[in-house]
């Protein structure tokens, strides 16, 4: 019996090494369908993560942009202590640099204190950081969901394969099992 599943052990083995190299689509393919029902589920968890993505970086590269093009233009009006000029531009900006610049520059008028300007620009950056951070919570935990699906994954297909060795002949059982025990 031990001599069989030798055999049948080398005949897999060669099998395989007859077989093409698949391409990397049939290869994920087959590791999808081989996977199961939670290979599919962690695949709609991938796309949403990835809808998520990239999102945020379209949004943030354009944020980003704005807020340069914003910079460069104001950074000559401050330059030249034109601070009405440089807050009439912030205010009407619809970058989040302006926007946090309009809140400091408002106070400056005033004579107030140096806290007070550094408070003021810590509301504005306030009002922006959440439009910064949307939805980016939602990548951690959505990695975390998968890898929990995929343990899920792991712990059902164990269930299955002990499962499928439990109903095997008695007299077969040891020729099974003996790859497990080393495993384990």
């Amino acid at each position: 019996m031990a001599s069989e599943a030798l055999n049948n052990t080398q005949s897999v083995i060669n099998n395989a090494v007859e077989q093409a190299d698949p391409g990397m689509y049939d290869t994920i393919v087959s590791f999808m369908q081989d996977g199961g029902t939670f290979m599919y589920i962690i695949l709609f968890v991938f796309v949403i993560g990835l809808a998520i993505a990239i999102e945020r970086f379209i949004y943030l590269s354009h944020m980003k942009n704005r807020n340069k093009k914003a910079w460069n233009r104001l950074l000559p009006i401050l330059n030249q202590g034109n601070f009405r000029q440089a807050l009439e531009f912030a205010t009407n900006s619809n970058s989040g640099i302006g926007r946090i610049l309009a809140y400091g520059l408002s106070k400056v008028g005033d004579g107030r204190r140096h806290d007070d300007l550094e408070m003021a620009m810590e509301e504005g950056m306030m009002e922006i950081l959440p439009r910064l951070e949307k939805r980016t919570p939602y990548l951690a935990t959505f990695a975390n969901i998968a890898t929990l699906l995929g343990l899920l994954g792991t712990i059902m297909g164990l269930i299955t394969a002990f499962t499928a060795v439990a109903n095997v002949d008695p007299s077969r059982k040891q020729i099974y099992c003996q790859p497990v025990f080393r495993w384990l």
